[in-house]
């Protein structure tokens, strides 16, 4: 019998169910009906009686106001995440052989069903087709929430009636910096020389990137020593700000999550970045006068070799970025002791 919890749930979310048979993607009635109307509440939970030990479907589209983007070959990942970073923020279900990720329709244009997504071979769900939904059990496995449905995102603006082009450049609008909502100052802040910061503070962030870029904002405040409290404060504040902001909860969320992103993954997350401008980076075999080793090139005679090797990986590899030791040590081959010393060495001479 599926809980009553998660049906509540999903009635909450505005969701037209289906039964579908035991163990099977099958629906165990004719469904048709539900493309157009939902299931009353009181008629999904007598499916459990009628259908014992019954799977559970969604109607996707405009009827669920949902779509939805099936991945079974985990190695096309990486190459979707690139199109759409929102994916690791948004609803998440674990599936037979790999994942759903949920987004929400906010009924501006249409959303066509495809099985090539974004020329990825990716299939998405739309148009009045049904999906299994957690916590249905398929050969064994059951369907679980990795990411919960109140952590979902809107589908992308950027992405109606794109779904089938794969978007090999970005368009130019993502470039554009629009007019900031009144009553929002960029604020002061620790490492107002890392340019991504001044970038995502100064930019009227829209539907499809605010979450993203206001995650990767908090991290970098506290990656450049705001405290938890005070960055958390710049966070709600450019929140405010925005012409259609985050709701409390929403916002909340974003203080939760953990952050792994360098630059390269935030640039790929966040197109509208220009790295070009940056201090600190090391780009094209070219050093920013912002530079780690540009900054401290006279005290380098003065380092032991862990030390010298510790911050030409900081000045190159880990250009403008705050690594862990664990991270320096993988790279180098160093033991994360030698890398920690070597890390307070460098703090004790004041290069950081």
């Amino acid at each position: 019998m599926v809980e009553t919890k998660i049906i509540e749930a999903y009635f909450k979310n505005g969701y037209s169910l289906i039964p579908l048979k035991t163990n099977t993607k099958i629906p165990a009635i004719s469904w048709k009906q539900y493309q157009k109307k939902k299931a009353s509440y009181e008629e999904v939970l007598s499916w459990s009686f009628k259908f014992p030990g019954h799977n559970l479907g969604i109607v996707t589209g405009q009827i669920s106001k949902l779509v939805v983007i099936d991945i079974d070959d985990l190695a096309i990942l990486p190459k979707l995440l690139k199109e759409l970073p929102e994916l690791e923020l948004t609803t998440k279900v674990k599936t037979t052989r790999g994942f759903h990720f949920y987004f929400s329709l906010n009924g501006n244009g249409k959303v066509k069903a495809t099985k090539n997504f974004l020329g990825l071979k990716v299939e998405l769900f739309s148009d009045g087709q049904q999906v299994v939904a957690a916590p249905s059990k398929i050969n064994g496995v059951t369907r679980t929430f990795e990411a919960p449905l109140e952590m979902m995102l809107p589908f992308p603006s950027r992405l109606y009636n794109k779904q089938e082009k794969k978007q090999t450049t970005v368009t130019s609008s993502l470039y554009i910096t629009p007019k900031e909502a009144p009553g929002f100052k960029i604020p002061t802040y620790n490492g107002k020389d890392v340019s991504c910061i001044r970038q995502i503070l100064s930019r009227a962030l829209q539907e499809g990137e605010r979450t993203i870029s206001l995650f990767i904002l908090y991290n970098l405040l506290l990656q450049n020593r705001n405290d938890k409290e005070y960055s958390q404060k710049i966070i709600i504040d450019k929140n405010k700000a925005l012409n259609e902001p985050l709701t409390n909860k929403e916002v909340a969320n974003i203080f939760k999550k953990v952050y792994k992103y360098g630059c390269s993954g935030i640039t790929s997350r966040l197109p509208f970045i220009n790295c070009n401008n940056c201090k600190f980076k090391f780009k094209g075999g070219k050093f920013k006068m912002g530079n780690i080793i540009v900054r401290h090139i006279n005290e380098l005679p003065k380092l032991s070799n862990t030390e010298a090797k510790v911050i030409l990986m900081l000045g190159t590899v880990f250009d403008g970025e705050a690594p862990s030791n664990y991270a320096i040590a993988k790279l180098t081959g160093m033991n994360k002791n030698t890398v920690r010393e070597a890390v307070e060495g460098l703090k004790k001479k004041h290069i950081r």
